[in-house]
């Protein structure tokens, strides 16, 4: 079973040193990969990265995820090759739109069409990674640039992509997705049929599937679904999560989380993979250093 550590999604804002050491732990741990989120506060994600690639030798890195807004894409790239060109071939860039309260109120961007900004955005983005010139001129996006010239691995692009459209666009134009509060009804039903449909008509090879998924290890699960729902409450108010927890008829953030004992988690997590997740990005929740010690020896015994 393929699982990463997934920091910060809990509410953890690392400096970049408290980062390296996380990192490292998990190396040491046996994870194969380690995911940063690009937040609004803390340290920039890529930066970050290429700090802990440095320190850190073999495992993944990933972003989980960066939104796209804020960021053109010919600066995405130009920062994301400088990464690859200091790390190697280790760097999962992961993307997406983020929310419409978050562009609009935090940002002061236009959310209009989020889906032609996406597809607009890939267009630009993957030639320049490729280290190819692109001339573009869409509706939402603007881009005339060289090759950027860096000679650096190119890392898989991923998105986070939930609902149908968004599924398809990512299978005919990135390498994967990464999902958030999506269950595994939604998996097997939507997620890996649209986008590996997708890829399969635009002859690409299938797609990596990333399930994010909350876990707490602990015997009290009152107390655990009691932190579950603290935690991730503000994920229930934002519509495209929203929407994933409705298809699977939950509540609550809390009852996608994945809170119990051992046996109960791995059985858990089996059933992301039986329904077409590739790998699981694990974001820890534990409310004190037993639990969080626990959760890691947990997912570290199922590796």
């Amino acid at each position: 079973m393929r699982i990463g550590i997934f920091s910060g999604p809990a509410g953890k804002l690392f400096n970049v040193e408290e980062a390296i050491a996380d990192a490292r732990a998990a190396h040491e741990a046996g994870f194969p990969s380690y995911w940063l989120p690009q937040m609004p506060m803390g340290v920039d994600a890529l930066t970050s990265l290429s700090h802990i690639g440095a320190a850190v030798p073999e495992i993944e890195l990933g972003t989980a995820v960066i939104p796209t807004y804020p960021r053109h894409p010919m600066v995405m790239a130009q920062q994301a090759l400088s990464v690859t060109s200091v790390i190697g071939d280790r760097l999962a860039l992961g993307i997406g739109l983020s929310h419409k309260p978050v562009i609009e109120k935090q940002y002061g961007y236009d959310f209009d069409k989020p889906v032609r900004h996406l597809r607009e955005y890939l267009e630009v983005l993957n030639p320049q990674l490729r280290d190819e010139p692109v001339r573009f001129e869409g509706e939402t996006l603007t881009a005339r640039n060289p090759a950027l010239g860096l000679g650096a691995p190119v890392p898989q692009v991923l998105v986070a992509a939930l609902g149908p459209q968004m599924l398809r666009l990512t299978g005919r134009l990135a390498d994967g997705t990464i999902t958030w509060m999506t269950g595994n009804k939604t998996l097997a039903e939507l997620t890996v049929p649209e986008i590996c449909g997708a890829a399969s008509e635009a002859g690409r090879p299938k797609p990596r599937v990333l399930a994010g998924l909350p876990v707490l290890c602990t015997d009290d699960m009152d107390a655990g679904m009691e932190r579950a729902a603290k935690v991730w409450q503000m994920y229930g108010t934002l519509p495209s999560y929203r929407a994933m927890l409705d298809r699977e008829g939950l509540a609550g953030p809390e009852e996608i989380a994945i809170v119990g004992n051992e046996s109960e988690i791995a059985d858990r997590l089996q059933a992301a993979i039986d329904a077409g997740a590739d790998d699981i990005i694990v974001a820890e929740f534990g409310g004190n250093p037993d639990e969080r010690i626990r959760t890691r020896e947990a997912l570290a015994s199922l590796l």
